[in-house]
């Protein structure tokens, strides 16, 4: 009877095993199959001898095509790039989900690593003082995950730049911090409108404390300035965003 138990428990093991395994595996064909689509999104969208091409005081021309981009996706509205990481993507915002593209990639599909996006709180011209922008940390290194790269004040040093493109127009933004935080909602945590808490959300940047924190003193930034906020998840703390924080330097 004993060796009959044993059996059975055996045989259960077996198939819990082989449907974990088999769900893994699903998984991870999903996840590379989805992250496959960005990679061949930027070869058919991005053209590089336009930024080669692309001098300071020319006539705008976005080295990104947006219009093909659109007739994948409308709620595609403008390209983030940090030179030295492989953040280099498509940003989005769904008109009515804030959340959607935490879990739909550029065409739709549900599941990981999702799409960078921004929400309906925030202009899509990067008007607002503070642009809050999110994206997977993926442990394959897409998305976001390189924002932990600035965990290191070399690294800070060396690539302090990020560029957002438009169609109309051409965003260049200097890294300033890049800092834990807590998981709170920025955009609902703050009134921008004020002065006074556009100050306090910088306060809140340069005094939080954490051994991963970098911070580049030698930015200035005011309220008066306009920002991109970067956020992305740490590993196993969920009460904890990783943010980086970047200040408008031309346009």
């Amino acid at each position: 009877m004993k060796g009959k138990g044993r059996k059975i428990l055996f045989a259960v093991c077996v198939i819990v095993a082989g449907i974990a395994i088999g769900y893994l595996i699903l998984y991870y064909t999903r996840l590379a199959k989805n992250e496959k689509k960005y990679e061949e999104v930027k070869k058919e969208v991005v053209k590089e001898e336009v930024k080669e091409e692309q001098q300071q005081g020319d006539t705008y021309t976005s080295p990104i095509d947006f219009a093909k981009l659109q007739e994948q996706n409308p709620d595609v509205y403008a390209w983030i790039e940090i030179p030295g990481t492989n953040v280099n993507y498509p940003i989005l915002q769904h008109p009515t989900d804030d959340v959607y593209y935490l879990d739909h990639t550029i065409d739709g599909t549900a599941g990981l690593p999702g799409s960078i996006y921004t929400e309906s709180c925030n202009y899509k011209d990067f008007s607002d003082f503070n642009t809050v922008i999110y994206g997977h940390d993926m442990r394959d290194g897409t998305m976001f995950k390189d924002l932990h790269k600035y965990e290191d004040a070399e690294f800070l040093k060396e690539h302090p730049e990020v560029i957002i493109y438009t169609p109309e127009k051409k965003f260049v933004y200097r890294i300033f911090a890049a800092v834990v935080y807590s998981d709170m909602h920025i955009m609902e945590g703050y009134n921008f409108l004020l002065e006074s808490e556009r100050q306090a959300f910088l306060d809140s940047i340069y005094e939080s404390r954490d051994m991963r924190n970098s911070i580049d003193e030698s930015v200035e930034v005011t309220p008066e300035n306009r920002i991109i906020t970067l956020s992305t998840c740490i590993g196993n703390e969920a009460d904890h965003r990783f943010l980086v924080g970047a200040v408008l330097v031309d346009e």
